[in-house]
């Protein structure tokens, strides 16, 4: 009982801390005029991926074993990361999610007026 209790406890408090970060994101890209709005239906687009995958991912377990369904979920989560990562690379939204409520950006202007970084194909 201990470790389920570590576990769950985990669980909850990264969630916590991911769901955070999350809001804070999407605060981020909102518009001041539309913060509701937009807001909502940013988090609602979110949630598709945990109302639709729920009852599919117990399947998969259950046919593809613990590892089997770990490496796949760890594959279909891979071009999302990399998107991820590829908006943080461009600095997509460093100066949308720094600004103060009076439209002022509280980012340093060299991270607001600087340049993506693009590399030459090779």
């Amino acid at each position: 009982p201990l470790m389920l209790a570590i576990a769950v406890g985990t669980e909850n408090l990264t969630s916590g801390i991911g769901l955070t970060v999350f809001v804070t994101y999407l605060s981020g890209l909102s518009n001041l005029a539309y913060t509701a709005t937009q807001f909502a239906l940013l988090s609602s687009f979110a949630a598709v991926g945990r109302t639709w995958l729920a009852t599919p991912s117990g399947y998969l377990a259950e046919n593809l074993g613990w590892v089997g369904f770990w490496i796949f979920t760890v594959v279909i989560a891979a071009p999302g990361m990399l998107l991820l990562w590829m908006l943080w690379r461009k600095g997509f939204v460093v100066e949308s999610v720094r600004q103060t409520g009076d439209g002022e950006s509280s980012a340093p202007p060299e991270a607001v007026n600087a340049k993506p970084r693009v590399t030459p194909a090779e």
